[in-house]
């Protein structure tokens, strides 16, 4: 099954060389390029695209804009925002995953780690990138507003095992990593997160990352 990608960056030269990347990997296709946020909103309706490559800073709409437009769409429910930024430290990284994105890259990513980073986010899992320390994360995260009403709600219905996993998660585990460290199977895992994810009605892993710190689940400095 071919993975759909938008380009959305208002530097042509940029979007030309993902699109010759992108396009020469088999079951991956660049199905439109817009140049700024609104057009990128626009493109991701009517293309039908499974995943798009948002640049931040566009100008108009920015990105940050753009992402949360289309995440907030239910018409748009299944198109995962994978964000590209020249800086990695950039507070706009943890907006942009308050905003819905699934994850984020610098774009001095190397070809096969933008490949690898397009499958993971069409899979629904989330992505941040080796420069995406967990200080990065809990500097901003822990400043959140608390969770809305239905969402604390929806804290309360997980399991003890659902919970336990979400604090794994929210550490940067993977789903094979929370597997090895609680003796599951990587299936097991995925389930939990997937039903911890259903409940609490996120998109997707970020956004339950999100919700961790957000909730006061995950405390800045925690260790596990």
């Amino acid at each position: 099954m071919t993975i759909r990608v938008l380009l959305a960056d208002d530097q042509a030269l940029i979007r030309a060389g993902f699109k010759m990347i992108i396009d020469a990997e088999d079951g991956m296709q660049v199905v439109a390029e817009a140049s700024d946020g609104r057009e990128a909103v626009d493109l991701a309706r009517s293309q039908r695209a499974d995943v798009v490559l948002m640049d931040i800073r566009m100008p108009g709409v920015d990105g940050l804009e753009a992402t949360r437009r289309i995440c907030a769409d239910d018409g748009l429910a299944g198109v995962r925002v994978l964000v590209l930024t020249t800086f990695e430290d950039d507070d706009n990284v943890v907006l942009a995953l308050q905003a819905g994105a699934s994850g984020f890259l610098g774009k001095s990513v190397a070809p096969d780690d933008l490949l690898a980073a397009i499958r993971v986010v069409a899979a629904g899992d989330a992505l941040l990138s080796p420069a995406a320390t967990r200080g990065l994360v809990t500097r901003f995260l822990a400043n959140l507003r608390p969770p809305a009403p239905q969402v604390a709600a929806g804290l309360d219905e997980l399991t003890e095992r659902e919970r336990e996993i979400m604090i794994l998660a929210a550490h940067g585990l993977s789903n094979e990593q929370v597997a090895a460290r609680l003796f599951l199977s990587p299936l097991t895992a995925k389930t939990h997160v997937n039903r911890a994810m259903t409940k609490l009605g996120v998109r997707d892993r970020a956004q339950l990352v999100v919700l961790a710190y957000q909730s006061g689940l995950v405390q800045p400095g925690d260790r596990l």
